[in-house]
C-alpha cells in the first residue's frame, strides 16, 4: 500500500503493514538543520546549504531526497510567512550559523549581533525596530525577547491579544490552494498548520511576528492571566475562536480533503513531572473552546485534528479526548505517568499517538546505537497494534544528535517492520 494508504489505516485505528513515519511536517517533528547536513552526507547526497523551514527553531527542510532516503510518509503544507512574520518561501539567500554552517534563509532574515555576541532577530525582518528574538552565540536556536509594555489594569484591551488573528487573505487562501495541491500531488499523507487556532500557545504569545505587540505578552504574566484575569482569557479565546471558523471554511473551499490532519494547537499542558495547571482548570478554561474548533473540523471536513503538548500529560488525556481531538503528540515518554504501555491500554481507541518513538532528552542524543534501537522497537511494539500510531521522535530532533543514532533509529524500524 502506499504512503497515504497506510496512514489512513493508521489514523484510523486500523492495523496497518508497516509503522508510518514523519520527519519534518510540523514544527513539532522536524530536524534541526545541522543534524540535515549530517544526514545528507551520511546517505551520500549533495552537499549544499540547507534550506531553514522553521526560523525560530532552525529546523531544516527535508526534501524530496532525504523523504525517500529515510522512508517517511507525511509530509508538511506550510504557511506563506514564518513566525517572524517575513515571506518564507523563494527568495533565499546565505547565511552563516554562530556554529560555522552555511545556510538558506528566506530573503528577510535579517539580523544583528549585540554586545555579547547574541544574533538578534526582528519581527517582519525590520531592523529599526527592537528585537523580538535572540539566539545566544552558543545556543542553535531562537528565544523569545520580553517586550512586555507596562499593564494599566483597567485599560487592558481583548483587541490587543487578537492583532495577530484576522481573516485570511485572498493571496493567502491562493498560497493555500497551490501548497496542499503541490503535497497532495506526491501520495504522501498531507498535514497543514493553517495558522489561528493556538490558544495560549506559549510561542506565539510574544507576538514575534509583531513590530509593537500590545496587550498580555509576556509568558509570566500570561499564565499569571488565567487565574487572575480569567474573563480576560476567554474573551481572547471566544473572538480567536469564531474568526478561525470563517478561516478554515474559507480555506476547506480551496483544499477540500486534500489535507489529511491540521495542526490545531501547540500549547503545553505538561512540565517533566507535573502539569501547569489542574485538569479541571483546563476542562474550564480552554476545553469548550478547543471542542469548538473540533468539532467544527469533524462536521465539515475528513481532517484529523492534531494536539501538541509536551510533559506529564496523562490526566489531560480524557480531556484532550473530550475537547475533540484525534492527535496527539509528542507523547513524552519520558515524562512522570507517561508510560508507553499505559497510554496505549487507557487512550489507544481513542487517541493517534504521533510521536513518543524515541526519548529526544536522553536516548537519542546521549545514548548507544544499540540502546536506541531497543528502546524504537519497544515503543513501536506497544503504540503499533490496532493503529494508531505515527512514528517520530519526542519532539523535534535537535542538533547533537549523533548521525549513527538517527541511522540505528531508522534501522530499527526496519527491523520491526520486517517482522
Amino acid at each position: 500500500m502506499s504512503s497515504k494508504e497506510q496512514f489512513k489505516k493508521t489514523i484510523n485505528h486500523q492495523q496497518p503493514d508497516r509503522v508510518v513515519v514523519d520527519f519534518g511536517a510540523t514544527p513539532v517533528t522536524g530536524i534541526h538543520v545541522k543534524t540535515i547536513a549530517k544526514l545528507r552526507r551520511h546517505f551520500g547526497l549533495e552537499e549544499r546549504p540547507v534550506k531553514v523551514l522553521e526560523p525560530y527553531q532552525m529546523l531544516g527542510e527535508v526534501d524530496e531526497e532525504l523523504i525517500d532516503a529515510i522512508g517517511i510518509d507525511v509530509i508538511g503544507a506550510w504557511g506563506r510567512e514564518n513566525m517572524f512574520g517575513f515571506f518564507n518561501h523563494a527568495p533565499f539567500k546565505e547565511w552563516e550559523t554562530p556554529w560555522g554552517q552555511r545556510v538558506e534563509v528566506p530573503v528577510n532574515f535579517n539580523t544583528k549581533v549585540d554586545n555579547h555576541g547574541d544574533i538578534l532577530m526582528f519581527p517582519k525582518g525590520d531592523t529599526s525596530i527592537a528585537p523580538c528574538a535572540k539566539m545566544p552565540k552558543a545556543s542553535y536556536f531562537f528565544d523569545a525577547l520580553n517586550r512586555q509594555e507596562p499593564i494599566v489594569e483597567e485599560e487592558l484591551n481583548v483587541e490587543d491579544n487578537l492583532e495577530e488573528f484576522s481573516l485570511i487573505s485572498d493571496d493567502d487562501l491562493e498560497h493555500w490552494r497551490v501548497e496542499v495541491d503541490k503535497r497532495h500531488q506526491t501520495g504522501k499523507a498531507v498535514v497543514a498548520g493553517f495558522g489561528g487556532t493556538a490558544l495560549g500557545d506559549i510561542a506565539l504569545v510574544p507576538g514575534l511576528n509583531l513590530k509593537t505587540p500590545k496587550g498580555i505578552r509576556d509568558v509570566t504574566e500570561w499564565y499569571m492571566s488565567t487565574i487572575m484575569r480569567p474573563n480576560y482569557i476567554k474573551d481572547i479565546f471566544a473572538h480567536q475562536v469564531e474568526i478561525a471558523k470563517e478561516n478554515m471554511r474559507r480555506i476547506f473551499e480551496v483544499v477540500g480533503n486534500k489535507v489529511d490532519a491540521v495542526f490545531v494547537c501547540g500549547t503545553d499542558f505538561g512540565t517533566q513531572d507535573s502539569t501547569f495547571c489542574a485538569p479541571e482548570q483546563f476542562n474550564e478554561m480552554w476545553l469548550p473552546y478547543y471542542r469548538e474548533i473540533n468539532d467544527w473540523v469533524h462536521q465539515n471536513t475528513e481532517w484529523k485534528t492534531f494536539k501538541h503538548s509536551c510533559g506529564a500529560v496523562e490526566s489531560f488525556m480524557d480531556g484532550f479526548i473530550q475537547a475533540g481531538f484525534d492527535i496527539i503528540n509528542p507523547v513524552q515518554i519520558s515524562a512522570a505517568g507517561m508510560d508507553p504501555a499505559k497510554l496505549k491500554r487507557k487512550y489507544g481507541d481513542n487517541l493517534i499517538f504521533w510521536g513518543g518513538g524515541v526519548d529526544t532528552q536522553q536516548v537519542l542524543p546521549f545514548g548507544k546505537p544499540e540502546e536506541v534501537r531497543e528502546q524504537v522497537l519497544k515503543t513501536c511494539d506497544i503504540f503499533m497494534k490496532n493503529g494508531g500510531f505515527v512514528f517520530n521522535s519526542v519532539h523535534n530532533v535537535q542538533a547533537g544528535v549523533p548521525v549513527e543514532n538517527f541511522i540505528a533509529m531508522l534501522d530499527a524500524i526496519k527491523e520491526f517492520n520486517g517482522k
